[in-house]
């Protein structure tokens, strides 16, 4: 994989190559916009996917990392690209939570439950803004990390963990509404957050056809029918 984003292979079509946070909207946008071009998809987190995209590995990125201050993403972009012309769009705004295996055995109701001696948890690859997210959250609880059973692990895709809840080899995870509902899992919901697209200014003309497939009618549709996304603010630009 990491060959095929230093030297794209030659498919005789665009491809573009998008590194950054998993999301079950991004795997949706590459399989409408498969007829246009090619995407080669690496999910290895928010904040590994803004390095890749300024090492210049990547055409586009996506994020949901949030600042201490409360604001999502722009003031890591402005870290990372000082000296580069960087756009912002909204892809969608998403809800995370707990997933637990159907009928949420163990009542896990809040982050405090991971503390307990009987529930073992399933993480996010660190550099996730999921992973980054909870560990602000245990922070401000006073929850160590090595009172938690599973922390240590970590797993690249928010269905990699469902998989895991679902087949018993955890009983819980933090993850998206979208992948509890896929693997039928039961969830409670902790927090929204918005997830941004981010590409450099010169990369406008190759991102077309994505840029404007997230527009469509179709793609909120399909979007609003994996669940616990809000495509109200899909599209949008925001400016740095």
């Amino acid at each position: 994989m990491v060959q095929e984003l230093i030297l794209p292979p030659d498919r005789g079509r665009p491809v573009i190559v998008f590194s950054g946070s998993h999301d079950l909207a991004v795997e949706l946008l590459t399989r409408l916009i498969s007829r246009h071009l090619d995407v080669l998809t690496l999910t290895v987190g928010s904040l590994d996917g803004l390095m890749t995209l300024r090492q210049n590995l990547c055409t586009i990125s996506g994020a949901h990392l949030l600042d201490p201050g409360g604001e999502y993403n722009l003031p890591f972009i402005r870290h990372f690209f000082p000296d580069r012309i960087m756009q912002v769009v909204t892809l969608v705004h998403r809800e995370q939570g707990l997933m637990t295996i159907s009928g949420n055995p163990k009542a896990i109701r809040s982050l405090a439950d991971l503390d307990r001696k009987d529930v073992i948890f399933v993480n996010r690859n660190p550099g996730s803004g999921t992973r980054l997210w909870l560990d602000q959250q245990l922070k401000a609880m006073d929850i160590s990390t090595a009172s938690i059973q599973g922390y240590e692990s970590a797993f690249s895709t928010h269905t990699a963990c469902a998989s895991l809840v679902l087949a018993g080899k955890a009983d819980v995870a933090l993850g998206l509404r979208a992948a509890a509902h896929q693997y039928g899992l039961d969830f409670v919901p902790l927090f929204h957050e918005r997830y941004d697209l981010i590409y450099s200014q010169e990369h406008c003309k190759s991102l077309d056809p994505l840029l404007n497939t997230i527009q469509t009618s179709r793609f909120h549709r399909h979007v609003d029918a994996l669940t616990g996304y809000d495509t109200t603010h899909t599209g949008e630009q925001i400016p740095l």
